[in-house]
């Protein structure tokens, strides 16, 4: 027999993925004795298909306060994982070398660079730093690398970085606990009661009563929100990876489709599917990640694949992230995104100080939900 108890807690975050566990580790370091309720091992977690990389470039279109947010917390990464590292003593793989994507013809590098040029008009020609490059400018880049001949040239921002996402996770949970928080797995919470300034949050083995509560469930979020008087509107994303054998080191810094993890293996993704929930894997995937990996880099036809796998990205309508306080019951907030990585150093030194005013900053307002009611509002 289950035996029900009662805790109090100081804050209560739920989700102990990148955002959640980023956040609380920001509370922590202000002297905060965050609770993290986390699900089980088999939870359908974003993280299961994360690619590990810090990536500014295309974050934003239409939105410059994204563009701001992803700027700013990737010149706060060094810092950021300096500071984690040293503290927990966890080494996170981190780099921050500027990154490519990869263009394949001229029409796609026409394409990408419209895309570059008005991300440009709307966050300042002056301030913006994605910039195209042709193929040479690319190969000096990586110069240990044959390219295939359908690469003209490739997307480049020297903000954008790598890191391992793994152990970045077992970082923030370390620094959390050492600090004097607590994670808890296998807590999934069932119901969240508002109650005259506390928030009754319940899981099979105990109900929790605290006066802050931050959803960051991922995929699992909307349900939760609708308790506090939230609506969230988002979506899962599939989206499959493949991963080679170990392999020499021959990318001195992150592409997409391709990065090369710090112990070899080389990250071929990324589909993006509108499947709902399913996190199954399937050769049509499979093989158009391949076929576009071994355009860029024909050296890959001959490499093994050892792991192919899924998981579902936390989309909103317009991808850009959700940062909201409930109206109806104050001290209620919800953070959505599907850049824990990139914004990572943002949630835990500026965005978690945030989240517990009375009142969220001017720079996360453009982020509310309300943006997606707006037309309909009219």
């Amino acid at each position: 027999m289950t035996v029900v108890t009662s805790r109090d807690a100081e804050t209560i975050i739920i989700g102990g993925g990148l955002v959640g566990t980023a956040i609380a580790y920001g509370l922590a370091r202000q002297g905060c004795k965050p609770l993290v309720l986390d699900g089980g091992d088999r939870d359908i977690r974003a993280a299961r298909a994360n690619f590990g990389i810090i990536w500014v470039q295309g974050k934003g279109p239409g939105m410059p306060a994204y563009q701001r947010l992803t700027r700013r917390s990737s010149d706060l990464w060094p810092d950021f994982a300096r500071d984690l590292s040293e503290f927990t003593g966890i080494a996170l793989d981190y780099r921050r070398t500027g990154g490519l994507s990869f263009c394949l013809g001229a029409e796609e590098f026409s394409a990408r660079s419209q895309v570059v040029r008005r991300m440009g008009e709307e966050f300042g020609e002056a301030a913006y730093d994605t910039e195209m490059i042709e193929r040479r400018a690319v190969e000096r880049l990586l110069p240990n690398l044959r390219l295939g001949q359908d690469v003209v040239g490739a997307v480049h921002c020297g903000r954008d970085g790598e890191v391992n996402p793994l152990r970045l996770l077992h970082a923030l949970q370390t620094a959390i606990t050492t600090l004097g928080g607590t994670v808890l797995g296998d807590e999934n919470v069932t119901s969240i009661v508002p109650r005259a300034g506390t928030f009754i949050v319940t899981t099979a083995t105990c109900t929790y009563h605290t006066p802050k509560l931050i959803l960051a469930a991922g995929n699992g979020t909307r349900e939760l929100a609708q308790q506090v008087g939230l609506d969230i509107p988002i979506r899962p994303q599939r989206g499959q990876l493949l991963v080679t054998e170990r392999m020499a080191p021959i990318f001195p810094l992150p592409t997409v489709p391709l990065r090369q993890t710090a112990e070899g293996s080389i990250l071929i993704g990324s589909t993006q599917e509108e499947v709902g929930l399913d996190t199954g894997t399937n050769i049509a995937g499979a093989g158009r990640m391949a076929e576009r990996a071994c355009r860029i880099l024909p050296a890959l036809e001959n490499v093994n694949i050892v792991r192919h796998w899924a998981g579902l990205r936390v989309m909103t309508p317009d991808g850009h992230p959700i940062y909201a306080q409930s109206p109806a019951f104050p001290g209620a907030f919800c953070t959505i995104c599907h850049s824990g990585v990139t914004l990572a150093a943002a949630h835990a030194l500026e965005i978690a100080a945030a989240l517990m005013g009375d009142v969220l900053p001017d720079h996360l307002k453009p982020f509310h939900p309300d943006r997606f009611h707006v037309s309909a509002a009219n």
